[in-house]
């Protein structure tokens, strides 16, 4: 029966407890039974809240039982990115030095998410306050892949995107800066979407880089995102960027072909950094596209070359203004040496030294640089005329094209330990994800094929700002065109056409 119930979608679920046909308390049992066998070696969680769960589960049942419906999310699973503060659980930020925070109050998903009768099974693993692209630098140890332990589950959501690929969870939280809800996706094989700037509100969530963050679902398939989605969307008066969805994306509005709907690829994005194995995925989903009646070609989207320089500038230059706050004076980590206690400017330093992880500090260390006095005009204000600049150049892209089309990343996941061998190489590898960030835009990740070894690829689709609706239409159809395990089908190999061509 266990089997039975990990295998529902959420929507499925959902339905089906608020039918009565299935109870709360034998899917919780599914679930921790399943993360009882798993957990020791995925590493997906930080904190399980298996009490907490049972009590919200029991208090959902008995409202069932007594004719309510506790809402869309009634008795659904769900894992939360352990940045995004619950009341009464501990908020790490997968770091020392907020190892023992636990947080008065809901943020505001957390808060609708309750009224939609979701439960909380617990925080999970992510990259130390969501820095790092491989789910590795995490102080609680790194999140491994569920498809392959050898390999990395993807950052910085790493733990969120194991969970459901492993039947821990059927939705989770991430959050995406520069990739981290996508990149992780892609690497297990389920659906990553990162909402517009603003969709969804960022109160409660942990700020790394405020001008990017942004809180997003990660599911088994585009219908339970897009579910997900319409509960956490909307306007938050205590969130001054907040603006909420444009019109509604649930349920999905089925369509019966993309007639009309014009796709383009950005050429750079096709270059050597690429595997043969992307590549080929990124030309079978362009076909399968074209099969459904799209028109996809090839176009010069301009400044991708820069779009990793800008966003390394403009987030490092935020968290280093962010993390300013973790002094060891109000609140998180404080060294216990004792001569510090006496020295306010040596307790300071000594606390922050310990209680950032090695990447966290380099980044502050960049952060501090790029705005200090004689470097701020040459660099941090440089980065954001590009990012100006590339925010023009999609604005002129969606001039003409509906959705873009690309990968997540290079390749498949990589071994785990690599990303420790070149930083540089880490940082490179975000070049796909991060210019949706830097222009606000709505983008999903997708699987979309898998390697020899049944390993992921994952394509991205992108959207104008405020365009989910038409994303998801988009998505769902590519989605049905794919096996039930989302991979896409083989039938597709011959007809993958030539993405340096002018039109597929």
């Amino acid at each position: 029966m266990a089997k039975a119930l990990l295998s529902l979608s959420a929507a499925q679920l959902s339905e089906r407890i608020r039918n009565k046909e299935i109870r709360i308390t034998d899917v919780l049992d599914a679930v921790f039974e399943t993360i009882q066998k798993r957990e020791q070696e995925l590493g997906a969680f930080i904190t399980v809240d298996e009490k907490g769960a049972r009590e919200q589960g029991d208090a959902l049942q008995r409202r069932l039982d007594v004719g309510e419906d506790p809402g869309p999310l009634c008795g659904v699973p769900m894992a939360i990115k352990d940045n995004i503060c619950v009341k009464g659980l501990p908020t790490t930020c997968g770091s020392r030095m907020l190892k023992e925070f636990v947080p008065t109050y809901d943020a505001e998903v957390i808060k609708r998410l309750r009224e939609a009768g979701a439960i909380f099974i617990g925080k999970t693993n992510m990259d130390e306050f969501g820095m790092g692209s491989y789910g590795e630098t995490s102080f609680f140890g790194a999140c491994k892949n569920p498809l392959d332990l050898t390999k990395v589950a993807g950052g910085s959501s790493a733990g969120s995107a194991a969970a459901v690929a492993a039947g821990e969870a059927f939705l989770a939280l991430g959050s995406d800066t520069g990739g981290s809800v996508r990149t992780p996706a892609a690497f297990c094989g389920i659906v990553g979407f990162k909402p517009s700037y603003g969709a969804v509100s960022r109160r409660g969530l942990v700020a790394y880089a405020s001008s990017m963050d942004q809180i997003g679902p990660m599911a088994k398939n585009v219908e339970d995102a897009a579910l997900l989605l319409q509960v956490i969307a909307g306007e938050d008066p205590m969130d001054a960027t907040s603006r909420g969805l444009k019109e509604s994306v649930w349920p999905i509005q089925n369509r019966c072909d993309l007639s009309g709907i014009r796709i383009g690829i950005p050429s750079g994005w096709l270059q050597d950094q690429l595997s043969g194995g992307m590549r080929q995925n990124l030309e079978q989903a362009a076909a399968a596209l074209r099969d459904l009646g799209a028109a996809v070609e090839t176009f010069d989207l301009g400044y991708e070359d820069l779009a990793v320089a800008a966003y390394y500038t403009i987030a490092d230059a935020q968290c280093s203004s962010n993390l300013a706050r973790f002094d060891g004076m109000k609140y998180g980590y404080r060294t216990q040496d004792p001569a510090a206690s006496s020295d306010l400017h040596r307790m300071l330093k000594q606390s922050r030294s310990e209680g950032f992880g090695r990447e966290v500090k380099r980044r502050i260390m960049l952060g501090g640089f790029v705005l200090s006095e004689g470097y701020y005009e040459a660099y941090y204000l440089r980065a954001l005329k590009v990012c100006r600049l590339i925010r023009e150049a999609f604005t002129r892209a969606f001039e003409h094209y509906d959705l873009l089309l690309g990968p997540v990343s290079g390749d498949v996941a990589p071994p785990l330990g690599a990303s420790f061998l070149d930083n540089l190489k880490m940082y490179e590898s975000d070049c796909y994800t991060v210019p949706a960030n830097l222009a606000g835009l709505c983008a999903l990740s997708l699987p979309f094929g898998a390697n020899e070894n049944g390993l992921p690829y994952g394509i991205q689709l992108l959207g104008d700002t405020g365009c989910e609706k038409g994303l998801l239409e988009v998505a769902a159809l590519l989605e049905a065109a794919a096996l039930p395990d989302g991979y896409q089908q083989a039938a597709y190999g011959e007809k993958g056409g030539d993405l340096n061509g002018e039109c597929l």
